[in-house]
């Protein structure tokens, strides 16, 4: 496996690369943004570990722009001290698939390294796919079974964040954030558009892939999931 380590602590750099070196990994490092960004567009990785806070272009912008300028869908597992739920929802909107506190185990992030590396889907940026539900972003297209599903933007914006994030369970502020950022509609329009999305992305089709986790929130998966 292939990981990029973007990280301006050298004593936490060091100590990552140790041990995923030890678990047999090929490691590249960067101890700023423009460097980092720049391995993380030439090259190609399984998995890159960011650090929030970075000198030169700090760890949400060279995010976005490894997601929108480059169009890269390398996995990010993003690292930082902050531990609030605006920061955690900033980071995943920037395009992050992954979020550890300071300190962590190194033990729990080899773990999330492999998940990431293993479970995120390896087509480009604008071609995301989950069973035979597929989308385009630029064309704004969505498909499933080959029958073309028409949706609002609420609705597209809705399915594209839970696509881009199929390998977890994604909270209802953090869906709410994805969608409308600061600026919710009431507590009921998310599952009513949600309800409307069940309809006709899964409704007639035989294997349902929008489920609701009961007391977590909501996950897109080719896989039965239980507490629908």
């Amino acid at each position: 496996m292939n990981v990029l380590i973007i990280e301006d602590t050298q004593d936490i750099a060091a100590s990552i690369y140790d041990y995923l070196d030890a678990l047999g990994y090929t490691i590249d490092a960067a101890s700023d943004g423009v460097t980092g960004l720049h391995l993380a567009v030439t090259q190609d990785y399984d998995v890159v570990i960011l650090d929030l806070n970075l000198p030169g272009i700090d760890g949400i912008d060279l995010c976005r722009r490894l997601r929108k300028d480059a169009k890269r869908s390398v996995p990010v597992l993003m690292l930082t001290a902050r531990d609030s739920l605006e920061s955690k929802l900033e980071g995943f909107s920037c395009g992050a698939d992954d979020y550890l506190t300071k300190p962590f185990s190194l033990k729990e992030l080899a773990a999330r390294v492999k998940v990431l590396s293993e479970h995120v889907n390896r087509m480009p940026a604008s071609q995301l796919l989950v069973g035979d539900l597929s989308l385009d972003i630029d064309a704004h297209e969505v498909n499933r079974a080959g029958k073309h599903i028409n949706l609002n933007p609420t609705q597209f914006r809705i399915i594209m964040f839970l696509m881009q994030n199929p390998h977890r369970v994604i909270k209802r502020e953090e869906l709410e954030y994805a969608v409308w950022k600061d600026n919710p509609p009431d507590s009921d329009a998310l599952r009513t558009h949600l309800s409307n999305l069940r309809q006709v992305v899964d409704k007639p089709f035989d294997q349902p892939l929008l489920h609701t986790i009961r007391g977590f929130g909501y996950k897109l998966t080719d896989k039965y999931a239980e507490n629908d």
